[in-house]
């Protein structure tokens, strides 16, 4: 029996009336029913701040693991993005750098199903003090209607799904214990709509660390993979012990395996060595 893995995207369009589409992805998982992945986030500098390290560790432990595919949870080129499609810089940041056989797989059964959710349009200071950012809003105004129209969506998708793991990437925390912490606007706003459709992992970039938080109130797991470039070393906030399972203010990569009953995460450094490891189980449904 063939298994398909699932992703789910929110994309915006400019019709105030309808602002969010979902756009459906699928990729065969292997012949098993299993699929590996790796997370990666803000990694976009050219090569710098360690950013062709990761990579190259990326690589050996893609081959390792016979990656299916590579999510990639934003900021993917600093500073200012790319200028259009024949800007150097993807080549520079991007395509000499994760050049290893291994990564040349897709970047983003139904065992598993993805919801690749942007999170940029929550933040209230995008739009009260934007500083010296220029921000393109076309489609997202007026910005109530679609962030209306936009969790309705999600919360519609999760509760379609008949996955057996749901897990949600966004680039913004949710839960952090790093530079930025808490997005309190999807604290608000996303957070129990994830609570109340039994979401598994929620994966995200933003801080430049990588981090563990179990939340106390819900099986969700926060994991943050945003070591990719550069990092900010000592800038951690005091969190519950409890929750913090791992913080790690260096730079590296996550890597997720996943099968029908079982998923098992670990966090890498720039030397490949495994910092942090992390499993969970659900029984099997088998057919009486």
């Amino acid at each position: 029996m063939a298994f398909y893995l699932v992703f789910t995207a929110l994309v915006g369009l400019c019709s105030v009336s309808s602002v969010a589409e979902l756009l459906r992805l699928e990729q065969q998982a292997k012949a098993d029913g299993s699929l590996s992945f790796l997370v990666v986030g803000d990694w976009g500098r050219r090569g710098s701040f360690n950013q062709s390290r990761v990579a190259l560790q990326m690589g050996r432990v893609g081959e390792e693991l016979d990656i299916d595919f590579v999510v990639s949870t934003g900021d993917n080129f600093y500073d200012n993005g790319l200028s259009g499609i024949h800007d150097t810089t993807f080549e520079k940041s991007f395509s000499k750098v994760y050049s290893a056989p291994s990564l040349q797989k897709q970047w983003y059964n139904e065992i598993v199903e993805f919801f690749f959710v942007d999170t940029t349009p929550f933040v209230d200071k995008y739009f009260t003090d934007p500083e010296d950012h220029d921000y393109d809003w076309k489609g997202v105004l007026p910005r109530q209607a679609y962030l209306s129209n936009l969790l309705q969506d999600v919360d519609t998708a999760l509760r379609d799904s008949t996955a057996k793991w749901k897990i949600v990437v966004g680039h913004h925390t949710i839960r952090s214990a790093g530079h930025h912490g808490d997005t309190v606007e999807l604290v608000d706003q996303l957070l129990p709509i994830l609570q109340a459709n039994s979401v598994d992992l929620y994966i995200n970039g933003h801080d430049h660390c990588l981090e563990h938080i179990s939340s106390p109130d819900s099986p969700i797991q926060f994991l943050t993979s945003g070591g990719g470039s550069k990092a900010w070393r000592g800038d951690v906030q005091w969190w519950n012990p409890e929750e913090l399972k791992f913080y790690y203010d260096g730079q590296g990569f996550m890597s997720v395996q996943i099968t029908a009953s079982q998923v098992d995460v670990a966090f890498y450094d720039v030397f490949g060595e495994v910092l942090h490891k992390w499993s969970t189980s659900k029984e099997l449904n088998l057919p009486m």
